[in-house]
């Protein structure tokens, strides 16, 4: 337990920041599945416009430190890469 008022106050924003965190954490996943899920449907138009809302998500995530950058440059890549292989 924290004694100190700078240690109380630094507990009470952890939990403000993970918060915060974790609402963006599961924004990104949220546009992730739209695009998987148009992916598994098969929908290329529906997957393109789910990608391009998806990758800045991902990337603010990325710039905002929930996912490190690199990660976040690889889900964009392996997504798109999935989505440019519906066609054919």
């Amino acid at each position: 337990m924290a004694n100190t008022s700078s240690a109380k106050k630094a507990v009470r924003k952890i939990a403000a920041r993970t918060k915060i965190n974790k609402a963006r954490r599961s924004r990104m996943r949220t546009y992730i599945r739209k695009v998987e899920e148009a992916i598994a449907a098969g929908n290329k138009e529906g997957a393109l416009k789910a990608l391009k809302e998806a990758q800045p998500i991902i990337q603010s995530a990325a710039t905002h430190g929930i996912v490190h950058r690199n990660l976040a440059s690889r889900k964009v890549s392996r997504l798109a890469r999935r989505v440019n292989k519906i066609g054919g």
